[in-house]
């Protein structure tokens, strides 16, 4: 009944199934689990005489709604005096203006939001708004599911859809098997009472329940997966590469520095493995610029001191350039023979001859090395840099490029640290080497936040500072290009308003749309000094090192994640220069926490545990699988449900023919062993 396309529900014709296909939504399953985002509890209004500042909800009337404009173009400010048969009280919402239409007089709505203190007096701030009739699902017990807006549906929407859609869920299958270790409530039809309740909870407690059933399902499902990727690796045979006390050091004395104790570890961890008959499938983790490529080369050098060859894959051109550049540095004089191959490669048919005859022992690329001509002699170790940019299609293609019967060691190479208290849980099947030590040296980057409106006072003297000194910056916006829809700036409008204010920069622009040749062509101008401001989007969250970039300005930060301004950060201090990050914020608002916890700090591990705390359900594999993995339901931090969830898994990896029994599952299953593998 889930895997059925949406046309089965009743009250989905062919047009509303058109809408709910291009939100994403092709099956029942699709549409079903999708959870409201939260529930506004209007058993709870209180007469306006006895609201108190905190959150609150009442039940109100509304006069004199309006909206005006203030100090920033666009930015839009909605006012309303709401009132009851007691008192009146003003509630306010910013770039909301559609609410002044929403807000007919003399209906009565409910009202959610915090009561505070604003500039001088007590207002309601950005509400949530609901009409108060039956009509629109609130009449029925008072506790109203609010969903995601998603392309044109909006809640009301949803709201709608899933009112005629109750006697379905008596139709949904149970999904997972019973062991010993199977916690009492996944019971029989916990599934279906999960996801009714859900979307039909009468109260707080069976929303929680609800959502707990459901969480532990999609728990269940992605260590599992886990744990059978695991099981299939060690089944695979690999080429055992001995360790080679004289090449280790031969490499640590030809070394202008000195390892850190992290990195030392981290090598030591993966040369052991390499040592193993079964494929290595290790995760190197560091900070941004903790120093992973070199430990990478060590490895490198290992397997071509045994004769075999080993590939790098970067995500673009100027950064498989730049490691080229840098592993020649560091493995040339030692006599490794390294090849680079893009698709800007000249006599790339002379230099793939030379890589299938062994002739060369280190290839560095991007994807022309997963193209089919690409052949390598005795192909025994892959390295694949910041992987996530890769799909698991390309991925798969490098590593069938060893010799027949035998499988790659695969190193995976990320700037995205994984929270430890994940690693202990759902990631206890993936070897993990860890750099959390800077090189010596390294400046902490001094990091702001501040509103838009202080640009002008604050901000543009500090890059005119910078840009006398010589240094470069980089600008990210959000969007390429204007929208009336976005109240965000875009890079296109920002470069040229920076034209007007740094008339004698260099500025240039770059975003996604580009194609690769000419994205590469602008990032290899910035690298080489030759713009002095970079506008772009976050493109450059994974780019090629500038150690003359000593400042990076974002521009309405509150819209991005934690972990990932943290990797946009370190797109700077990588000279000696001090450097500086500037949050940039829009509206009145103060600070998030989120901001906070990045002025605080530059240490990413500590960062990604505060992101864990703050952000809840969302992308458990972070960026390393582009987006594709994402936990819809479970929290990250609920490590109760985690450790029950290993059980179960546990249970059943070890009889797997108990899957034989539930196909729904094994589908399930196996989608996600291919999203979790690394290789």
């Amino acid at each position: 009944m889930l895997e059925s396309e949406v046309t089965v529900l009743p009250g989905v014709g062919e047009k509303t199934a058109k809408i709910l296909e291009k939100a994403g939504f092709f099956t029942v399953k699709d549409l079903f689990y999708y959870l409201p985002r939260t529930y506004e509890n209007y058993q709870s209004a209180v007469k306006i005489r006895d609201v108190e500042p905190g959150k609150v909800t009442i039940k109100a009337k509304v006069k004199d709604a309006k909206t005006h404009y203030g100090r920033r173009r666009n930015f839009a400010i909605t006012e309303a005096t709401l009132y009851d048969d007691t008192d009146s009280i003003r509630a306010v919402w910013f770039n909301q203006p559609y609410r002044a239409k929403q807000l007919e007089t003399g209906k009565d709505f409910y009202f959610s939001g915090d009561y505070e203190l604003k500039n001088g007096r007590y207002q309601l701030m950005s509400p949530s708004v609901n009409l108060a009739t039956l009509d629109n699902s609130v009449g029925e017990t008072g506790f109203m599911p609010v969903y995601s807006s998603k392309n044109a549906l909006k809640p009301d929407a949803f709201r709608r859809l899933f009112r005629g859609f109750r006697p379905e869920f008596a139709k949904i299958p149970d999904l997972l098997p019973k062991t010993e270790h199977t916690p009492s409530f996944v019971k029989e039809n916990a599934r279906k009472e999960a996801l009714y309740k859900a979307h039909y909870a009468t109260n707080d407690k069976e929303a929680k329940q609800a959502r707990e059933y459901l969480a532990y399902e999609e728990l269940f499902e992605l260590i599992l997966a886990a744990k059978l990727n695991k099981q299939e690796t060690q089944k695979l045979r690999a080429e055992k590469i001995p360790y080679d006390d004289k090449a280790m050091k031969d490499l640590l004395k030809s070394l202008k520095f000195t390892l850190t104790d992290a990195q030392k570890l981290a090598t030591w961890e993966i040369i052991k493995d390499l040592g193993k008959p079964t494929p290595m499938n290790r995760l190197l983790q560091g900070d941004v610029g903790a120093g992973k490529t070199v430990v990478a080369a060590a490895s490198a050098f290992q397997a071509i001191r045994s004769g075999f060859q080993v590939a790098l894959l970067a995500p673009t051109a100027v950064l498989a350039v730049q490691h080229a550049e840098g592993l020649d540095a560091l493995l040339g004089p030692l006599g490794v023979k390294i090849g680079l191959l893009t698709g800007a490669t000249k006599h790339k048919t002379e230099l793939k001859r030379q890589i299938e005859q062994g002739n060369v022992d280190l290839v560095v690329g991007t994807h022309a090395l997963i193209t089919d001509d690409t052949r390598f002699k005795n192909l025994a170790l892959c390295v694949i840099d910041e992987q996530h940019r890769f799909g698991v299609n390309q991925r798969q293609k490098l590593l069938l490029k060893s010799p027949e019967g035998a499988a790659p060691h695969l190193l995976s190479m990320t700037a995205t640290p994984i929270p430890r208290s994940l690693q202990l849980t759902v990631f206890g099947d993936l070897d993990i080497s860890t750099i959390k030590q800077l090189p010596k040296g390294r400046q902490p980057i001094k990091t702001k936040a501040m509103n838009s409106f202080n640009m002008k006072d604050e901000l543009y003297p500090k890059i005119r500072e910078e840009l006398e000194k010589g240094r470069q910056i980089y600008w990210i916006c959000k969007n390429i290009e204007d929208s009336p829809s976005l109240e965000t700036i875009s890079v296109k409008k920002q470069a040229k308003k920076l034209k007007t204010i740094f008339k004698s920069a260099k500025i240039e622009f770059l975003h996604g749309r580009m194609k690769p040749a000419e994205k590469d062509e602008i990032m290899e101008k910035f690298a080489k000094k030759q713009i002095d401001i970079l506008v772009s989007t976050t493109v450059v969250e994974v780019g090629v090192n500038v150690p003359n970039a000593s400042a990076i300005v974002i521009m309405d930060a509150e819209n991005y994640g934690l972990a990932q301004l943290h990797q946009l950060r370190g797109r700077v201090g990588r000279g000696a220069h001090q450097s500086y990050c500037y949050l940039i914020t829009g509206g009145e608002n103060p600070p998030t926490r989120r901001l906070k916890e990045l002025e605080n700090s530059t240490d990413g591990f500590y960062l990604a545990e505060v992101d864990l705390k703050l952000r809840g359900p969302g992308e458990i594999y972070g960026a390393l699988q582009h987006g594709a993995l994402d936990l819809k339901i479970a929290s990250f931090s609920d490590t109760h449900l985690i450790a029950k969830a290993r059980k179960h898994a546990e249970d059943v990896a070890k009889n797997p023919e108990i899957m034989l029994k539930y196909k729904e599952l094994s589908k399930s299953i196996k989608r996600y062993q291919q999203l979790t593998t690394l290789n």
